[in-house]
């Protein structure tokens, strides 16, 4: 019986206790609640945000994509892609609609990056064929090589696995190589060898696949060092001259006529392995998919972000391995990914009142 007693005050203590303490909780919810329904939120977008183009390109029914690897736009907004597979280079128009394209008809060939110089004409860099080409808009022709096609080296006359390329305002041309080589070599306008530097390490001024490049107005070179998840800047005589770590693991950069440094990778990350891509490099399954745009000191001045899709899930919006950024004259952006195998176009939206989810 005094049991019995024991274990009913027991239980009338706990219940007392436990309703004394849900009530602070139960208050602040409903303070919070009440917060909530008397703040008047101004709710205007005040960001800048990319909204997926649904009809761009209107690829032709019989136009092959593989990985899509090389991204450019020409003065018209033409969009020009190097993807693995022929035809390797298509074009297509600012509406999306299909202009031209041509093959790359070695099967050693692997295709990496493109840019399009001031004159028009089309660069492909190939990993493969160990070159960088210089390539006729129309029909693909040949109008020059550097490097030696189909062998490996590191010296004036040959690269190993060259990734990318850029053009300084007077012409010269810097060849980041790459996945073999840790360096950039740098030759004049007529593809005269002038100088390189860089070697593979962890230490400033090394490089772990330099993967990208682009050049300002003054001169300096801006390294996309992916494995060291840098940026890193140099003169044009190799002199490093800064070094943006800890902010992403960079793949694709494109630089604006107002010397903003754009690029496209995912958030750092270290080391693992995926049994599904064992060699992969750094990053590779990417954990999440985004943009930054920098000024020339390394400022960050925007951020965007798109969701990850899962291997074969891809869907319109959605990135997988992003690779290449460019933008258009009116600061639309295209993408390139890589297990994606597409290219996508993201309309620029600063609409205050557009509203999206529902939270």
């Amino acid at each position: 019986m005094q049991n019995n007693k024991f274990e009913s005050v027991v239980a009338s203590s706990l219940i007392i206790m436990a309703c004394s303490l849900a009530q602070p909780v139960i208050a602040q919810t409903n303070n919070y609640a009440a917060a909530s329904k008397t703040a008047d939120y101004p709710r205007v977008n005040t960001v800048t945000w990319y909204e997926v183009d649904l009809n761009w390109p209107q690829r032709p029914a019989d136009m092959s994509w593989g990985q899509i690897s090389g991204l450019a736009i020409d003065k018209q907004d033409n969009v020009w892609i190097n993807t693995r597979t022929n035809p390797a280079v298509q074009a297509y128009a600012p509406d999306g609609h299909f202009i031209r394209s041509w093959n790359v008809d070695n099967p050693k060939s692997i295709a990496h990056g493109l840019r399009v110089d001031t004159e028009g004409n089309v660069w492909l860099v190939d990993v493969g064929l160990q070159t960088v080409t210089k390539r006729s808009p129309a029909d693909g022709k040949v109008l020059l090589t550097l490097g030696t096609e189909g062998v490996s080296g590191c010296d004036d006359s040959h690269f190993f696995k060259p990734t990318d390329l850029a053009f300084a305002l007077n012409g010269d041309i810097f060849v980041t190589d790459g996945y073999g080589n840790a360096r950039v070599v740098h030759f004049d306008k007529n593809g005269r060898y002038i100088n390189s530097w860089g070697r593979l390490g962890t230490e400033p001024g090394c490089f772990s696949i330099p993967h990208n490049v682009v050049c300002d107005s003054k001169n300096r070179a801006y390294i996309a060092d992916r494995n060291n998840a840098s940026i890193k800047v140099f003169d044009f005589q190799g002199k490093l001259l800064d070094a943006w770590n800890n902010i992403l693991v960079p793949w694709g950069l494109w630089i604006s006529p107002k010397d903003e440094i754009w690029v496209c990778g995912s958030s750092p990350m270290i080391w693992g392995f995926d049994p599904k891509y064992p060699t992969a490099p750094l990053g590779c399954p990417p954990k999440d998919q985004l943009i930054m745009r920098f000024n020339t000191e390394g400022k960050l001045l925007q951020l965007w972000t798109f969701p990850k899709a899962e291997d074969g899930m891809e869907k319109p919006g959605t990135l997988n391995w992003l690779h290449c950024i460019a933008l258009d004259t009116k600061e639309n952006i295209y993408c390139t990914d890589i297990i994606g195998r597409r290219v996508q176009k993201f309309i620029k939206r600063t609409d205050p009142q557009y509203r999206g989810c529902e939270w």
